[in-house]
């Protein structure tokens, strides 16, 4: 199975091995050298999918109520 790289040094992973790895857009990769000079490509370990995925790791949910008026209001505030 042989793939062409592009000027910007991209290829297209074969559909074949994209699924055998599982790999899907925005999924992150290793390539790992072997002592034999072969390049193995790898799905890397605690993968970020996507940044959306990233954000909902890190999103939270607001504990106080308060309008969007009054965040403009505080963000605008003047020291």
């Amino acid at each position: 199975m042989s793939v062409r790289v592009t000027r910007k040094g991209q290829v297209t992973i074969p559909k074949q091995v994209r699924d055998r790895l599982n790999i899907k857009g925005g999924t992150a990769v290793d390539f790992k050298l072997a002592s034999d000079g072969r390049v193995v490509l790898v799905k890397a370990a605690g993968n970020l999918t996507s940044g959306r995925n990233a954000f909902a790791r890190i999103r939270g949910a607001a504990t106080v109520e308060i309008s969007t008026e009054q965040i403009m209001a505080l963000t605008r505030r003047r020291s």
